[in-house]
């Protein structure tokens, strides 16, 4: 996980944003081995109950997608108070598209495998 504030502000500084209703990524290319990731919950999503559970929720989307991280990048992601109310496949989908249209997830060609076939 980013945990430097040196980090966060290279990611919101150079970082790509990419976007949706649910939630928004920054990330930016590193030369480090690993993928390391950043999550911002605003008091605009609610109470530190609910921030906490949208947090927990991210980072278990994040351990599903791990095998499939590519390495090499910083990523910060932004929840938006929509993704509150959002299934935990809409959260999946949501982020899965957004970290593959960064290169983030399965490389650069755009093409989702689906482990299951």
């Amino acid at each position: 996980m980013l945990s430097s504030p040196r980090d966060f502000a290279a990611l919101l500084e150079r970082g790509t944003i990419r976007s949706h209703p649910l939630l928004a990524t920054r990330v930016l290319r590193t030369d480090l081995g690993s993928t390391r990731f950043g999550l911002a919950t605003s008091k605009a999503i609610g109470s530190a109950v609910v921030r906490n559970r949208v947090r927990r929720r991210l980072r278990e989307v994040l351990r599903s997608m791990s095998l499939e991280l590519q390495p090499g990048w910083d990523v910060l992601v932004i929840a938006r108070p929509g993704l509150v109310a959002a299934d935990h496949r809409a959260l999946q989908e949501t982020l899965g598209r957004l970290l593959r249209r960064s290169g983030v997830l399965g490389g650069n060609d755009g093409v989702h495998r689906d482990r299951t076939s």
